[in-house]
């Protein structure tokens, strides 16, 4: 066998495995060293036993309770047991009296809780001890966690006063040293640069960039490269990726027909709005509210295109009335997950099961996104005009010239966008959900359990902006720290980022959360200065380095003791190789474009209308943009991106995903774009005058981000020279082929199809698409 191709297959081979170790999570992961609290917390210690263990039977769901009891009520607790009125569940103080710990210590079957018929694992040592405990402090219940507005805490004093660099360090090495855990030593300078310039543009550092920095041994050196990151352009693409998500964006309606949407202006909104550190206030009221505030502007209603990104049909024969409904829920429930992480959604047909939300109030929150004047099917495909649907309004050139400057509108076509604009409804509570089923009218309000509605407010959704926004709204700063934190250190301080409800995990640095809430809303939520914060702190700068202590005591790095390796989402796979190459198109903005992609997935899936019935390949320096301007047809979104876990937008999504599977490593040995890209790079370093070793560590820097070492570049320098020897000009023309970029006539093509190879092999490295 030859070497080459063995030693490919090996990187391959270890780009999956090692995909697999740095991303493997391990679910339900109990710590080996619980310590008793001095205080037992209803929310922290006894709530999370109960929902796991006693809820089923005795929570919030009335057609499973059992006996009449409900523990997650205190006024139900604490009441006489229905079938013995002598005995109560809990009793303050008393443990012994209790039956809800004398159920759980019991060995008798016919006593035990839970009982062997459930399924339901009995409850550890410590979690008896921890509800004992509990019962004997007085058995205090306490208003959810996520419903009581945060404060500031003070911060943690700790032993190891020189690690913290700003106030996240001391939160994080507080429960550290609790543990008994010493934190990560700091990231060597290429590392940690790679990181941060891929956590703040979405792009690897430029060499210019890593000489820049490897040399500057002044205090403040990884300052001045945050800074110089927040300034460039991409800073608002990166940003803008996570928003598109939450937002459901797409360049298509959705549903059978499936046809072009025009969209993007608002995408081209959204990245100026960071680009230009819009602060978070700003950024959401414009976005809910922009058509409802005195004296708007164009700007303004383009940002109200937020709401109008959900599905919508075209087809011929639906109910006008059903699927204008669905628009409002769509609506609603994008708001209750990305703005307030709140699973507002599980009260459309009934009460919440798990969370203080009525029937009613889902629908009082419905009637605010209720008044657009809009209809459920208002065209079928056809033309330009129905790329928009009403409300709408068209981008001209004059905008283009004065409040629209950044959209980067590219020819002289007419350019709509569907926006937001009001009219007079009324709304009613929908009963079991179902849209002519009207129940009782009800007027626009909000969960009392989260802060009922000022009747100061319009009830409107500049009102519901306010709400949002209003310093007791416990929500809205603790969900958007919180998903900033997942994109930076790979999981949110609460997990479940869409959901702060009871069913949610819970915080695992509660303080933290709350003391970076708090000072963000206090100055003036400004999204540039929470960004720097976190990037700046200790933590963030710690190695990825994992001992086996730190393995086996926190493998889920829940309390930060090391940086999370984290594959890159599907967009920077894309953005690292054509950047990498030299292909890169930087054009901010504009239409989304279509790249290359295996024939016929659109016309298998397509009903044979309108402009996306067939799949037609961009050209040119289209072909070269960052993935965020992919065009994403939702009942066919783009493969390679899929494989890489992207959302196809049919939801709000504030979390992805992340799998590992053989798929995507076939993507990185065979993708157009990568192969097209390794080419192009090859070509690059053969057109320098520098010997091969100088080449090949070139190339190892641009695409790993730092210096190789001897064994790598030596591993590196034989697979060339094996291929070398391997290659033949048909194979070699074969190879070459690949990809629309024209190729130098001046090359050795065996020598360049020998160093596309070994380009392509550091494609395949695990290290290259992972944040170390």
């Amino acid at each position: 066998m030859k070497k080459g191709p063995n030693l490919l297959f090996i990187f391959c081979v270890g780009f999956f495995l090692s995909g697999m170790t740095a991303c493997k999570q391990t679910p339900g992961t109990q710590q080996a060293d619980e310590v008793m609290p001095d205080t037992v917390s209803y929310n922290f210690n006894i709530r999370p036993i109960f929902s796991d263990k006693c809820f089923k039977c005795h929570g919030p769901d009335a057609n499973k309770r059992e006996a009449g009891l409900r523990l997650d009520l205190p006024e139900e607790a604490f009441k006489a047991l229905r079938d013995n009125p002598k005995s109560h569940a809990l009793i303050a103080g008393n443990p012994s009296l209790s039956e809800v710990y004398l159920r759980v210590t019991s060995d008798d079957s016919t006593m035990m809780m839970p009982p062997p018929s459930s399924n339901l694992k009995r409850l550890t040592g410590f979690e008896t001890d921890l509800i004992k405990k509990w019962i004997k402090q007085g058995a205090k219940y306490e208003k959810h966690w996520a419903f009581i507005a945060p404060k500031k805490a003070p911060l943690p004093k700790v032993k190891e006063t020189a690690w913290p660099k700003n106030e996240i360090d001391y939160f994080v090495l507080g429960n550290l040293e609790k543990k008994g855990i010493a934190p990560n030593e700091e990231a060597d300078k290429e590392r940690l640069l790679k990181r941060v310039s891929l956590d703040l543009t979405g792009l690897p550092p430029t060499l210019a960039l890593m000489d820049k920095f490897l040399a500057d041994n002044s205090p403040n050196a990884y300052e001045k490269v945050v800074d110089q990151l927040m300034k460039q352009p991409a800073y608002g693409e990166k940003m803008a990726l996570h928003w598109l998500d939450v937002a459901r964006y797409a360049d298509s309606h959705g549903y059978q027909d499936d046809n072009y949407r025009s969209a993007w202006p608002w995408r081209d909104w959204v990245i100026h709005a960071f680009n230009n550190n819009y602060t978070y206030d700003k950024f959401i009221t414009w976005q809910l509210a922009g058509d409802l505030m005195p004296n708007y502007n164009k700007e303004q209603l383009l940002a109200t295109g937020f709401n109008r990104n959900h599905k919508m049909t075209e087809e011929g024969g639906v109910i006008d009335e059903e699927y204008r409904i669905s628009y409002v829920a769509d609506r609603t429930n994008t708001f209750g997950k990305g703005l307030i992480g709140m699973t507002l959604e599980c009260a459309t047909c009934h009460d919440h099961k798990y969370d203080p939300l009525s029937q009613k109030e889902y629908y009082q929150m419905f009637a605010f996104f209720n008044q657009v004047n809009e209809k459920g099917i208002v065209s079928v495909v056809g033309g330009p005009e129905t790329y928009a649907k009403k409300p709408m309004m068209e981008v001209t050139n004059a905008d283009i010239k004065g409040i629209l400057n950044f959209v980067n509108k590219q020819d002289s076509n007419k350019l709509i966008v569907s926006i937001m604009g009001d009219t007079s409804r009324k709304t009613f509570l929908l009963k079991r959900g179902v849209y002519d089923a009207h129940g009782d009218e009800v007027e626009a309000g909000t969960p009392k359990a989260i802060l009922p509605y000022p009747a100061s407010y319009p009830k409107n959704r500049l009102g519901l902006a306010k709400w949002l926004l209003d310093k007791q709204n416990p929500l809205t700063a603790r969900v958007f720290v919180n998903q900033q934190w997942q994109e930076l250190f790979g999981r949110g301080i609460v997990k479940t980022a869409g959901d702060f409800g009871m069913q949610g995990d819970l915080p695992k640095n509660a303080a933290l959360l709350d003391w970076l809430s708090v000072d963000f809303r206090d100055h003036g939520w400004d999204i540039k200065r929470l960004i720097k914060q976190m990037v700046m702190s200790a933590t963030y700068r710690q190695s990825a380095v994992i001992s086996p202590e730190k393995l086996k005591m926190d493998p889920e790095n829940e309390l930060l003791s090391y940086s999370s390796r984290a594959r890159l989402t599907a967009e920077l796979v894309r953005d690292m190789v054509l950047a990498t190459s030299g292909l890169l198109n930087k054009n901010i903005g504009g239409p989304s474009v279509n790249p290359y992609q295996p024939p016929g997935l659109w016309e298998m899936a397509s009903s044979g209308r309108g402009q996306l019935a067939t799949y037609k390949q961009v050209h040119g320096p289209g072909l070269y943009r960052r993935g965020m301007y992919t065009l994403i047809k939702r009942t066919v979104p783009p493969a390679s991106m899929g494989i890489f876990d992207a959302s196809n937008r049919d939801q709000c999504e504030v979390r992805r995903l992340r799998t590992n599977t053989p798929l995507q490593a076939l993507v990185m040995m065979n993708d157009p774009t990568v192969l097209e890209a390794s080419r192009v790079l090859a070509a690059n370093l053969m057109a320098d005058k520098t010997p091969l070793n100088s080449k090949i560590t070139k190339a190892f820097r641009m695409v790993v981000c730092r210096k190789p070492n001897e064994k790598e570049l030596s591993v590196l320098t034989s697979y060339y020279q094996d291929e070398l020897k391997s290659t033949n000009s048909k194979t070699a023309d074969k190879l070459l082929s690949v990809g629309e970029f024209p190729m130098p006539d001046n090359l050795d093509k065996i020598k360049l199809a020998a160093m596309m190879k070994v380009v392509a092999a550091l494609y395949n490295l695990e290290e290259t698409i992972v944040k170390t």
